[in-house]
């Protein structure tokens, strides 16, 4: 069993871009959850914004230069509209807005976080975006910031007249005292009063300056339809969100998860073979056994299972074989007692025990034969204590239990085992235990077996746990003949509510030592 074993594994693709979207699909709640966020931020974002309306007003900044001088002055240069942009969204402007509205200097800032200003390149536009609940109060707001722009610009414009005038006043004055002390020099008086005169024209030049600054090229009206995007754009954007938001989150799941997802990952885990994957079954507690009694996909891998065992394990057709999962939550009766019943169809004497004291008897679920039924040689050949079980079509093979008597034992399966004749290295002996990280019973058995079976749960088991157990039966000189997968069942929602609670295991003064003797004796069960 050293050689690979050519399994098709339908979770595993050579294609990287596959073997992704494959680990992604493995955290579908996940994804749910991701896009059922996204639809609900959508919704939010639709209820929040469905009744905003946008206003818009432009307001042409003119240059306070003389458009009629003779020297030309381009207007980039004679306005800065990045300057302007910056005091058309200062507080001073925001006041003169709220008080146009008619509401107090404190909901100021309120309104600029209403207001959007925006000027294109290479123009002297600049546009009020104001937004509202309803459609007069963003046409009234656009109109008052803008209205509010010219007022302080205007304001700013007459305060730099009135700074210019009272400096060229002072001059005035200044030459006008001079004019007095100069008695009889002609030259000097007409130099005075042509200064005077020129000082004079430049205080009309500056009071006939236009102050206004800016024009309203477009009043701000009543918008008809709300500025934000529709239920439908929203929903599509929540959804895009959601689903990317979903990919990353389930990526990282998987990037951080430890659980065993392909056959690929057991393999490398344990460096063993993967003998068998079974397929999703349709629910909890599948009828026992399967095969023989049942068709399907999940029957016919585990008979194969047994074929590939018989032919490469145990190719003489007899052998003690034990099967054991690293966890409670695999699938281990079933695989034991399918390949029991497989086995028994190849013509083989089987003898199946269980040795597991943790939970009821595992022939109080088998189809088991009544004993006035039983020929008489079966009753020379069954063990004391077991039971034949009916496999349908496969044939028969016979059941040990921890007590016999079908109710679980203090001894788990010591007692069955112990009553097994001698001779009983004929029949192929197929032994279930308790899981191997929980307890020490498979240790005791895996050194006195032709082989131990791991049996996990795909997805369920992690693969520290695979490597736990290969150090463990290695160290106590058992052979691992490889790993079958179980990859769950279909209905985990009704798995999940017709669950039965696990029996704890009773107490127990001395813990059950099981031996079994060398190849040659009789497979016995001792209590220490």
């Amino acid at each position: 069993m050293t050689g690979p074993i050519h399994l098709y594994d339908r979770y595993d693709e050579p294609d990287q871009l596959r073997d992704q979207l494959r680990r992604l699909l493995c955290h579908r709640v996940v994804i749910a959850l991701g896009i059922v966020l996204g639809l609900l931020g959508g919704a939010a974002l639709a209820l929040s914004r469905a009744h905003t309306y946008t206003s818009t007003s432009d307001v042409l900044v003119r240059s306070t230069a003389d458009p009629f001088g003779t020297v030309s002055v381009a207007a980039d240069n004679q306005v800065s509209m990045g300057t302007e942009q910056q005091i058309a969204a200062s507080t001073a402007v925001a006041v003169r807005a709220a008080r146009l509205m008619g509401q107090a200097d404190g909901k100021a800032a309120a309104l600029e976080d209403a207001l959007r200003i925006t000027n294109q390149a290479k123009s002297q536009v600049l546009r009020f975006e104001f937004t509202a609940r309803t459609p007069k109060r963003a046409a009234r707001g656009a109109n008052a910031f803008a209205e509010a722009y010219l007022a302080d610009r205007k304001a700013r414009n007459q305060a730099a007249v009135q700074r210019a005038t009272r400096g060229v006043e002072q001059q005035i004055k200044t030459v006008e005292a001079a004019q007095k002390k100069v008695t009889e020099d002609d030259d000097a008086t007409k130099a005075l009063r042509s200064q005077l005169d020129t000082l004079r024209k430049r205080v009309v030049d500056i009071n006939s300056r236009d102050t206004d600054g800016g024009d309203v090229v477009r009043r701000g009206e009543a918008p008809t339809r709300p500025s934000a995007p529709g239920w439908p754009t929203l929903l599509a954007l929540g959804l895009a969100s959601g689903l990317a938001l979903g990919i990353l989150l389930a990526w990282l799941r998987s990037a951080l998860d430890t659980r065993v997802r392909s056959a690929d990952e057991a393999r490398a885990a344990l460096r063993t073979p993967v003998l068998g994957l079974l397929p999703p079954g349709h629910g909890e507690d599948d009828d026992l056994p399967a095969v023989g009694r049942q068709g399907g996909d999940r029957a016919e891998t585990l008979r194969a299972l047994a074929y590939r065992l018989r032919g490469t394990a145990l190719p003489a057709g007899t052998g003690r074989l034990l099967v054991v999962s690293p966890r409670r939550g695999a699938a281990t009766e079933e695989v034991a007692v399918n390949l029991a019943a497989a086995l028994a169809e190849c013509g083989d004497e089987v003898l199946l025990v269980d040795a597991d004291p943790g939970t009821a008897a595992l022939t109080a679920r088998l189809p088991l034969l009544p004993d006035d039924t039983r020929t008489p040689g079966d009753a020379s050949l069954l063990p004391d204590g077991s039971r034949l079980v009916d496999a349908g079509t496969a044939g028969r093979f016979a059941c040990c239990a921890g007590g016999g008597t079908g109710s679980p034992a203090r001894t788990g399966g010591s007692a069955a085992v112990h009553r097994l004749p001698a001779g009983s290295d004929s029949r192929t002996t197929v032994v279930v235990t308790r899981p191997l990280l929980e307890h020490a019973d498979a240790l005791a058995l895996a050194q006195r077996v032709d082989g131990v079976l791991l049996v996990a749960g795909l997805g369920s088991t992690r693969r520290d746990d695979l490597r736990r157990a290969h150090e463990l039966i290695d160290c106590s000189g058992g052979t691992l003949l490889g790993i079958v997968l179980d990859a769950g069942r279909r209905g985990r929602l009704r798995a999940v509510l017709g669950r039965r609670p696990a029996r704890r295991p009773e107490a127990e003064t001395v813990p059950p030592v099981v031996e079994l003797p060398a190849q040659d004796d009789t497979l016995s069960v001792s209590r220490g």
